[in-house]
């Protein structure tokens, strides 16, 4: 019988489910805590009192939703890391990378068990918000080496627009921290009785703006600079979207605080983090330009090679 093996193409749609599920894994995670569902299922990995299945109440079916993505997120991840070994031609980096992506799925959902044992301690949440970006930085990273060939490719910036821009990435990194710590400073903490970060929520959300304001300032630098060196123009132009996303993004954290942070505007915030970084590292990843990937097409599409025993072989054959 022949055996499965996944095209890259095919590979590269796996990974991007994983993404997109990671993305929503997000999405339900607000929810939960914007609706005070926190404590809705109050045991792990059941629902409560050795029930698997919520009760039909609001908060028990948003808790148990969020706890249904993440299966669906670990199954998603499993089959991306078995088809990385199974995919031509073999990637060490794909491999290593859809690994670390479910091992680290894994590690959330238990840490998910933390932070419903600890009554919904704002530090615990905020480290399990933490992790989630950080797997969805490698999602995102698995997707962008899964549509190329292998390598870092050849840098088409400057080195200076490089390090500028891994300042950028870290000045990010700390801008998602301290809205993390706004939100756990702020009334939504996700149940009742929930410990909150022991901050005045005005100076958390100065902090927060401040180090918005300087990564935007080292975005506006890398702009100009690729603009000086009359960059190619694709980086220039994605480097204009990652501009444009953090505008919208930094237009919705100010109206929400104006507005005394409805739960809608402080989830579709959350979800904006996710795209903000998301944006920021294809932006990084393409000041360098990749090769295509390298396929045998015998072994890419199996149905288009020759059968022997049907007789001698056409000594012309047209490329997949």
């Amino acid at each position: 019988m022949p055996s499965f093996t996944p095209s890259p193409r095919a590979f590269l749609l796996l990974c991007r489910i994983s993404l997109a599920t990671i993305v929503l894994n997000v999405a339900t995670g607000a929810a939960v805590r914007l609706s005070d569902s926190g404590l809705g299922c109050p045991d792990w990995p059941t629902c409560a009192h050795q029930r698997l299945t919520p009760p039909l109440a609001l908060h028990p079916v948003i808790e148990f939703g969020n706890r249904m993505v993440v299966t669906v997120l670990v199954i998603s991840c499993a089959v991306t890391w078995v088809a990385s070994f199974l995919r031509p031609p073999a990637r060490r980096d794909l491999r290593w990378l859809s690994g670390g992506l479910l091992i680290g799925i894994l590690g959330e959902a238990v840490l998910g068990a933390v932070v419903v044992y600890s009554k919904l301690n704002a530090y615990v949440v905020m480290t399990h918000f933490m992790l989630g970006i950080a797997l969805l930085a490698v999602s995102v990273e698995l997707c962008l080496r899964a549509a190329h060939g292998p390598g870092r490719g050849t840098l088409a910036v400057s080195r200076r627009v490089l390090r500028l821009t891994r300042a950028y990435l870290v000045l990010l990194v700390l801008a998602v921290t301290a809205g993390t710590a706004t939100t756990g400073a702020g009334p939504h903490a996700g149940g009742k009785g929930a410990k909150r970060v022991p901050i005045g929520l005005s100076d958390m959300t100065r902090i927060h703006a401040e180090t918005v304001w300087v990564t935007a300032i080292v975005l506006l630098v890398i702009l100009y600079t690729l603009w000086k060196s009359d960059a190619p123009a694709r980086i220039q132009e994605s480097g204009r979207i990652l501009l444009g996303t953090m505008v919208i993004q930094g237009i919705i954290g100010y109206t929400q605080y104006f507005t005394r942070l409805p739960a809608v505007l402080v989830g579709v915030h959350v979800v904006g983090a996710t795209i903000v970084v998301s944006v920021a590292l294809w932006f990084h990843h393409g000041l360098s330009d990749h090769r295509p990937e390298e396929v045998d097409e015998e072994t890419a599409d199996p149905a288009g090679a020759v059968d022997s025993s049907s007789g001698p072989a056409d000594p012309v054959r047209e490329p997949v």
